[in-house]
């Protein structure tokens, strides 16, 4: 091949053109034949104003999965849970991101569920990446338009079946358990998993857990955290006791952002079911351990060692009644000394089975 006056056009040994050119960040492959240099130049200038063309319509062209799923993210950035959607995100565009919204259905979804069985996911984690999927056809429904103002997609997506779910019955690890397992998960994720399955707190409330939620309280000799009612499952502040366990790793994770307690590379932690959690669980034979079964362990170690029902519905934020405003008083003192009783392996090791707390 060989050059000629107009970059992107060659001319072969035979006399045929070609033209090889990027243009606007798309590549122009088109074999000219045998023609003069003019001829060749002129199919260059056609096929760059079809990319011109093409380029323009983009914005009103119908979108593709990937592209919903795309503007999803972005608008979902202020979302406590983003980094696990970016997870089931990332999951559903493997199989289905070429596809438009109107061809996601139950059928064209079967191979994702079946990956998704294959590779070990339960029928819960599964559903929540359907119910994700759900969420960015709806909001695209919506949201999308043509050149003329009108919705690009004539009906809404049809619905997604989601999975029979089998409720699993909770899991507290005992302490043999918990000596396997915590070690083989990375430094960071040690902490906050030793944190959980000593304050009872759930994943969201670990992973978003903040600076300025820290009440100190001098006559405890440390601080309590109040999670705002937003931030709370039950929708009502709920104080965080910290026994001598969890303070210790509060002390640890000084510094270490100005804003979030666990971060992870100076960023906020989505979730602690991580890639890292999985591996080490499988590691120890513990693939059935959630992370939620460490808010289990607690609640059972807590009756284990005989605290009382009203103290552990404190201590778990099930009460009905808060102490927000009365972090100072004796009650804190006496559920911080009933609390720190989890720490005794010998009283809280036999019925860890049989008690969900």
């Amino acid at each position: 091949m060989a050059a000629t006056r107009t970059p992107g056009i060659t001319i072969g040994a035979d006399g045929r053109f070609f033209i090889d050119k990027r243009h606007r960040g798309i590549r122009i492959g088109v074999r000219v034949g045998a023609t003069s240099q003019e001829q060749a130049e002129q199919r260059l200038r056609t096929e760059m104003q079809q990319v011109d063309i093409d380029l323009a319509r983009r914005p009103y062209a119908r979108p593709t999965f990937a592209d919903c799923a795309g503007r999803y993210l972005t608008q979902s950035q202020n979302m406590r849970s983003i980094e696990a959607i970016r997870i089931h995100v990332r999951l559903l565009v493997q199989h289905i991101g070429h596809l438009e919204p109107h061809q996601v259905h139950d059928a064209t979804l079967a191979p994702f569920i079946s990956a998704r069985i294959s590779e070990g996911a339960c029928a819960t984690t599964i559903n929540r990446s359907l119910e994700v999927a759900r969420t960015i056809l709806h909001r695209a429904a919506r949201s999308y338009r043509d050149e003329f103002g009108r919705p690009c997609f004539e009906a809404l997506p049809p619905l997604i079946a989601m999975l029979p779910e089998c409720e699993r019955p909770p899991y507290p690890i005992t302490w043999e358990e918990q000596d396997r397992l915590f070690p083989k998960l990375p430094a960071h994720l040690a902490r906050m998993v030793l944190f959980a399955v000593n304050t009872g707190l759930r994943d969201s409330n670990v992973c978003g857990l903040e600076w300025s939620w820290e009440v100190p309280v001098p006559e405890i000799g440390r601080s309590v955290f109040v999670v705002p009612a937003a931030a709370f499952k039950s929708k009502r502040p709920h104080v965080v006791i910290l026994i001598d366990v969890a303070w210790s790793v509060i002390e640890t994770q000084r510094g270490a952002h100005p804003v979030w307690v666990f971060p992870y590379r100076g960023r906020h932690v989505g979730t602690m079911n991580n890639t890292a959690w999985q591996q080490a669980r499988r590691e120890v034979g513990l693939r059935g351990v959630r992370i939620h079964d460490l808010r289990h362990t607690f609640a059972c170690r807590l009756r284990a060692a005989g605290v009382s029902a009203e103290d552990r519905a404190a201590l778990l934020g099930h009460s009905n009644q808060t102490m927000v405003g009365h972090y100072a008083s004796a009650d804190v003192g006496r559920l911080l000394r009933e609390a720190n009783r989890v720490l005794n392996r010998h009283e809280t090791r036999t019925v860890l089975r049989v008690a969900n707390g």
